[in-house]
């Protein structure tokens, strides 16, 4: 009994802080910003379908996403709604960074740590986005190259070139065996949900996930050469990491299985937006 009540005030206590926070403008922000990430992966995942087919004249990373949304009818109100569904997002982790994420372990140290980056991140994807109207935006690849010569001419840049590319190399890592375990089932709230429904959010969360951890772990990689090269040529986006699975021995199979993946992976993202726990 006692063991009982102690969990039903921890409970209870976990409760009153997640009200007192402004549980439901953290939640409208966490949901809109994964709508809006979702958007922007089916965009990237279908230009690199139209990439592995031979058709490459678009880019398939965010200002390519960007520029297809904007061609649409009241494309400029889409591009905006993106960005401030991006802020949302990066407002949802600063609170999580901030108060904790939900969860038994949303309190702790490194949550609250990884969250704050994701914040950073989010907020730096966002501006990209509520920016691209006015100055077209720059490619990711220009981006990538660029950082890295600006790294490479720090003191010890080449280390730390090298140290960051093997962060995002770790992460993309991480991404991967994260959705091949199904970690992401502790953050859905599916009570009552049919077990169909179950197994499709399954297969987009594991599909999804590897193929964003790929994309993530080959750019890593490509940052980590251009390093021990001296090389910011070396540096790829995400346009030209994805153009570089077709350079393999699966050619533009492989490619369409990762372009493939990340569209899974923005439903993946809409599924979140309905279930996940915020």
């Amino acid at each position: 009994m006692g063991i009982g009540a102690a969990r039903g005030a921890r409970a209870a206590s976990r409760g009153a802080r997640t009200a007192s926070r402004g549980g439901r403008g953290r939640e409208v922000t966490a949901r809109c910003g994964l709508l809006a990430r979702g958007v922007l992966y089916v965009l990237i995942g279908m230009l690199a379908v139209r990439v592995a087919f031979g058709g490459g004249g678009e880019e398939a990373d965010r200002r390519g996403a960007l520029q297809e949304l904007s061609g649409k009818p009241f494309g400029s109100v889409l591009v905006w709604a993106v960005g401030i569904g991006l802020v949302g997002m990066a407002l949802w982790r600063l609170s999580e960074a901030l108060f904790g994420a939900a969860g038994p372990e949303g309190d702790k140290p490194v949550k609250r740590l990884s969250s704050a980056g994701r914040s950073v991140f989010y907020a730096v994807v966002a501006f990209s986005v509520l920016t691209f109207p006015a100055s077209g935006g720059r490619s990711g690849d220009e981006q990538s190259r660029d950082a890295t010569a600006t790294a490479l001419e720090l003191p010890a840049g080449q280390w730390l070139v090298g140290a960051a590319g093997l962060g995002i190399c770790v992460a993309g890592v991480v991404i991967a065996v994260q959705a091949a375990r199904r970690s992401f089932r502790r953050h859905l709230a599916m009570g009552g949900v049919s077990a169909r429904w179950r197994k499709a959010v399954d297969f987009l969360g594991v599909s999804g996930g590897l193929a964003r951890g790929t994309v993530a772990t080959a750019a890593g990689g490509f940052v980590v050469y251009a390093a021990l090269r001296y090389d910011p040529a070396r540096a790829k986006g995400m346009d030209d990491t994805l153009r570089s699975f077709t350079t393999t021995a699966a050619g533009p199979w492989l490619l369409l299985a990762v372009a493939a993946g990340l569209v899974l992976f923005g439903l993946f993202s809409w599924a979140m937006a309905r279930w996940r726990e915020v």
